[in-house]
């Protein structure tokens, strides 16, 4: 049995005892009125669900894949996801729009890409030395981060469910070392999120594309340099093919995270049984994602050499910097939104309490 397989027959037991405990009708039993799929009682589902990120793309795209797997066996087909690639139904930056439009039910995407519409969405995606995972899931879960972003997003028709998390990018993908802040002036960078503001304050040129676009305008000289995920991302993408110097860490995206959007009509018109399910999946979905992410990394850059690649840590006085930078810009953000300066003030209240513990229990980085 293959590792996914193994995966998703253990959720299906879980999620069949959680069924049996929501009192969901016994199977076999007939249900006037609903259309039922294995005598579980379940109506059928049939979703489109387009994605921001290929589904070829390990811990990056594949997630949503096996969340739509897990929900469609557990259910015995009475949910069924069908994913769509991006741009194959909806531009990978435009799928909140399209299901708060109703023009599909769902979406699986980066918070991170509504920024110019919703200024604090950037804050959900990914923070400029930020959170780091464990951290943002349980801000997420235990604290406001839940409850701030379903508020957040329902004044424009979504309702969005964490379903994936990954850990730190990498700080980017150079041809020239970057030894000073003075060499990111006028630099063409594709750069996203909060991130992005700062690199241009800083100089730089930034520019948003989608994953797909980025090999072909780095080949080209279109932009000089590129952030876009985890190393094993970036090298299946090829961007150690072009730029052979790649900086850590990944001081812009300290973690990153991925959300199941479902317009609201459809997630209202869903019962009780229907939205477990989805939260069920997708809290394995985040799991399961981080530590797929988390294991495959250490492989990919030990064969960096090999390929004359250089992984390098940006010195310190350039975080330094960087973090001063990016404190002027949350603090602008912060004053010209009242959205963004609520989310971002539960963050930080959320990682002062937090640390007393972090000091305490984890070994020092440097032991």
């Amino acid at each position: 049995m293959s590792n996914r397989a193994a995966s998703i027959a253990v959720l299906t037991a879980l999620i069949v005892g959680m069924l049996a405990t929501l009192a969901i009708r016994p199977p076999g039993k007939e249900v006037r009125g609903e259309q039922t799929v294995s005598g579980q009682g379940l109506p059928q589902l049939r979703w489109r669900v387009p994605v921001a990120f290929s589904t070829n793309l390990k811990a990056l795209g594949d997630n949503v894949v096996f969340v739509a797997e897990t929900l469609s066996i557990a259910t015995s087909g009475a949910i069924e996801l069908a994913i769509y690639e991006p741009g194959e139904l909806v531009p990978a930056f435009n799928i909140v729009d399209a299901v708060r439009e109703g023009k599909v039910q769902a979406g699986y995407t980066w918070m991170g890409y509504d920024q110019g519409k919703i200024p604090a969405s950037a804050l959900i995606g990914a923070v400029p030395f930020g959170m780091e995972p464990w951290e943002y899931s349980a801000w997420w879960y235990e604290a406001d981060g839940r409850t701030l972003t379903e508020a957040l997003y329902k004044r424009y028709g979504v309702h969005p469910i964490l379903c994936g998390l990954i850990g730190p990018e990498t700080a980017g993908w150079f041809r020239e070392p970057i030894e000073s802040l003075r060499d990111v002036q006028g630099l063409k960078i594709r750069f996203a999120g909060l991130g992005g503001k700062v690199i241009e304050r800083l100089g730089a040129s930034v520019t948003m594309l989608p994953g797909g676009e980025i090999f072909q305008a780095l080949e080209k000289g279109a932009i000089d340099a590129t952030e876009f995920s985890l190393p094993n991302v970036d090298e299946s993408l090829g961007f150690d093919r072009i730029a052979k110097l790649n900086y850590y860490p990944g001081w812009h995206q300290t973690y990153t995270s991925a959300h199941m959007v479902i317009n609201s009509d459809e997630w209202s018109a869903l019962n009780a049984a229907q939205k477990r399910l989805f939260n069920t999946a997708c809290s394995a979905g985040v799991t399961r994602n981080l530590a797929r992410a988390e294991a495959l990394q250490g492989p990919v850059i030990a064969a960096f050499p090999a390929k004359g690649v250089k992984a390098i840590r940006l010195p310190l006085p350039i975080l330094r910097e960087l973090n001063r930078v990016t404190d002027e810009v949350m603090a602008e953000e912060a004053r010209n939104n009242e959205d963004f300066r609520t989310i971002r003030a539960s963050q930080q209240n959320f990682r002062k309490v937090y640390a007393r513990w972090k000091k305490l229990a984890y070994l020092p980085r440097d032991f």
